[in-house]
């Protein structure tokens, strides 16, 4: 970009849209609202290239994931539909995303984008053998190249894919392993299960930051570049390397956050380095909750769900309330805050604006674009709706300040998973968020119109596609 062109960009939030722009969605995973210094202050852990993000862009402190788990979580984001939608459970043989659906991808395909995917993927596969082909993945959804893992780092098989094959089919086996001083979900938690030869779980984040390198440095610029960066962590097994073991004041969850903000650190190096930066759209954000519980906070005087209510799974806040940062030279006020309600749906449409094209009418059926918040103004968005973790008939509405759960309990992870109702006592849960953002004061009894109203809204979306709805 010449030096006139960048001054221009820089002048006036008003300029005219960047054409076009290179996209880098950064998903990290498991990581809580709480854990960034920028959206914590109170924080003990540093990620100083997650906060030059925020420096540098605009954060947005109610942004949430379309569920409490990976797989959820990423449907959605890719989709631009709530994964309640589908059958998400049949991921470990078959693959989420229907042939010929729409994703991020297969958009900006279509806008002569060259588009990649490093990491981790756990949509599925259409799995006949890790000897075989692996339909239905990354390269079938709309990414000319694909270089990761089928799930998380505790969940086996694990070995690379490169495209739709295994790079090395998993022959060997590697043992479980538990932390004896964490819960069994936290530490170097892993399954026992088959492992390729080429596989060292230790070196996984650094190997896909070197491939997200390749790609930004290789990449020819006369087309635009849509690059979907999914590391699998600060997700169990937490392996911080030598030079972070010991780092930070949180044990080893803390030292392995602060391994993913360096990662963090040499793709936006690599971006300045080929002078991309100022031409690409950045976001950061996280999958789902933390695995972080009451005694670690006491523990290690840190909350990592940023004194939000519950964790990873959970239909409370902190499973779905993400950290999540924009950066966009020229486009996007450096230092800036939204309160917009946006959901990881929002990606297709907000993708579709800025490319100046229109989603077909089946295509992201709860995708509303948040580009005018990018310029700060008002977004269409005014609900979220979510499916609860592990309680499928446990779903979650959001309108403005009011958030209704129609069950008791978390529905995820955090106990009480769920509670029977009390004779006389309420049936589900209602929250005002803006006053009671800790979810401490069940309102359901108190407002019966407010959750009338709001299961009726419920029951519209459940029935329709509501980027439809009149």
């Amino acid at each position: 970009m010449s030096l006139f062109k960048s001054l221009i960009l820089g002048l006036s939030l008003l300029a005219p849209l960047a054409a076009k722009p290179n996209i880098v969605i950064i998903l990290v995973d498991d990581m809580g609202y709480g854990d960034p210094a920028c959206f914590n202050p109170e924080s003990r852990i540093a990620t100083p290239h997650i906060d030059s993000l925020s420096r540098d862009g605009m954060k947005f402190t109610d942004a949430h994931a379309p569920g409490p788990l990976c797989h959820m979580s990423r449907y959605g984001l890719l989709t631009g539909r709530y994964p309640f939608r589908t059958d998400v459970t049949k991921w470990p043989r078959q693959p989420l995303i229907d042939e010929g659906q729409m994703t991020i991808a297969s958009l900006a395909k279509s806008r002569s984008y060259t588009t990649a995917m490093v990491g981790k993927w756990h949509l599925g596969f259409r799995e006949n053998g890790y000897d075989k082909p692996l339909p239905g993945g990354p390269v079938d959804c709309g990414f000319d190249s694909y270089f990761g893992i089928r799930a998380s780092t505790d969940i086996p098989p694990y070995f690379y894919i490169r495209d739709n094959k295994a790079v090395q089919p998993p022959s060997g086996h590697i043992e479980g392993e538990l932390s004896e001083d964490w819960h069994r979900i936290q530490g170097r938690m892993r399954r026992a299960g088959g492992i390729s030869p080429d596989m060292n779980l230790d070196d996984v984040l650094p190997k896909f930051t070197a491939e997200a390198e390749k790609i930004i440095t290789n990449h020819d610029q006369a087309n635009p570049l849509l690059l979907y960066l999914a590391y699998p962590a600060p997700h169990t097994p937490w392996l911080p390397s030598d030079e972070f073991l010991g780092k930070s004041k949180v044990s080893l969850y803390g030292d392995f956050v602060m391994m993913v903000d360096a990662q963090i650190g040499r793709i936006l190096k690599t971006l300045k380095s080929t002078e991309m930066d100022k031409d690409t759209l950045v976001i950061f954000t996280s999958d789902n909750g933390p695995c972080w519980f009451d005694k670690d906070v006491k523990k290690f005087n840190h909350d990592s769900q940023g004194g939000l209510r519950g964790m990873k799974g959970d239909a409370w806040e902190a499973g779905h309330r993400m950290p999540f940062i924009v950066r966009w030279p020229g486009q996007v006020k450096a230092g800036t805050t939204s309160k917009q309600l946006v959901c990881f749906t929002d990606f297709l449409a907000t993708f579709a604006e800025i490319m100046e094209t229109k989603l077909p009418d089946q295509a992201g059926p709860d995708s509303f674009s948040f580009l005018p918040s990018l310029r700060e103004e008002s977004s269409p968005r005014d609900t979220f709706v979510m499916r609860a973790g592990s309680a499928r008939a446990m779903m979650t509405i959001r309108e403005g300040d009011w958030k209704l759960l129609t069950q008791l309990g978390s529905g995820g992870f955090s106990q009480p998973k769920h509670l029977k109702p009390k004779p006389g006592g309420p049936t589900g849960q209602l929250y005002h968020l803006s006053k009671d953002p800790g979810e401490t004061t069940n309102l359901y009894q108190k407002h019966p119109e407010i959750v009338a109203r709001l299961l009726k809204r419920l029951d519209e979306v459940k029935a329709s596609p509501h980027r439809h709805l009149k």
